[in-house]
């Protein structure tokens, strides 16, 4: 079991880092992996999660998320344009090949990450 918790340690710490070099280049999305670092963080130990629920960072990008109020507008634009230029960006390679049913399933998984954004992550106020 300790073994278990250990990984999911060394898991969140590499969540953790390319969370916050997300925050610096908009290619990585830092929301999903700040919830991958909450989940393993969760899971491994009460003080990494502790620890991590009192940074900034977490504030900032997740916490409203977290208690289910919403998503700051800036957070959710900024996860839909990256979504739709490495999306667009495949669908644009695989469309030169000639690979329809794949940029078919591209398309549509694209659109239900716009719906999904637009009409169930309400968007709230910026704190303070």
């Amino acid at each position: 079991m300790k073994a278990k918790r250990i990984v999911f340690a060394a898991l969140g710490m590499v969540c953790l880092g390319l969370g916050t070099v997300g925050v610096f280049l908009p290619i990585l999305l830092t929301t999903p992996f700040y919830l991958l670092t909450l989940f393993f963080f969760a899971n491994s130990s009460e003080r990494l999660n502790t620890w991590f629920k009192g940074t900034k960072l977490y504030k900032k990008h997740l916490e409203s998320f977290v208690k289910k109020e919403g998503m700051l507008l800036q957070t959710k634009l900024s996860i839909i344009a990256t979504v739709t230029l490495l999306m667009g960006f495949g669908f644009f390679m695989m469309a030169r090949k000639g690979l329809w049913i794949p940029c078919v399933i591209l398309a549509v998984v694209w659109i239900a990450h716009i719906l999904y954004f637009c009409f169930w992550v309400k968007t709230v106020a910026k704190k303070g």
